[in-house]
């Protein structure tokens, strides 16, 4: 007979996961009203063949609406960056976004990395959406990472020596 496990609470889960460290994005897109972004720290890439990545858009967020079938950018925000994502995390006064010039989708001014991507496909994720993007194009700089682990933001420092040719 098989048994059935009560789910975790979600503040039970939340505390678990917070132990995974990872990096700090902010989402930004084309709003109904001008440039908008929202900071996210749940991106992944899927697949090199096609290029696509995956962002996790929760329901209640004001952009989930907007965001699922426009054109976005993953902008990675760099170590130097807090202001900026608190300022996309809704908490208001912490830094004025620069925007970068020409772009085809709203994006950060100088991002440690940034993907572009067209919407290509949306799933139910419960209290969120697994929206999976194109990747339409892409850049980096140098510098180190912002983290975040433990419910606060932290640094992961640029590698000497990385493993991209592996990939």
């Amino acid at each position: 007979m098989s048994e059935t496990l009560a789910p975790p609470s979600p503040g039970a889960l939340r505390s678990c996961m917070s132990r995974f460290a990872t990096g700090v994005t902010v989402v930004t897109f084309t709003g109904d009203d001008g440039p908008r972004g929202a900071t996210m720290n749940s991106f992944t890439s899927v697949s090199t063949d096609p290029p696509l990545v995956l962002i996790s858009v929760a329901r209640r967020a004001r952009c989930h609406g907007q965001l699922l079938d426009r054109p976005f950018c993953v902008n990675i925000l760099g170590a130097e960056q807090v202001p900026l994502a608190l300022q996309f995390a809704g908490s208001p006064g912490h830094a004025e976004p620069r925007w970068a010039a020409g772009t085809r989708v709203p994006r950060l001014g100088n991002p440690l990395a940034w993907v572009e991507c067209d919407p290509w496909r949306a799933y139910d994720g419960g209290d969120h959406t697994l929206v999976v993007g194109r990747v339409t194009g892409l850049g980096h700089r140098d510098g180190d990472a912002l983290t975040y682990t433990w419910s606060r933001f932290g640094t992961a420092m640029e590698a000497a020596e990385g493993h991209e040719h592996l990939i």
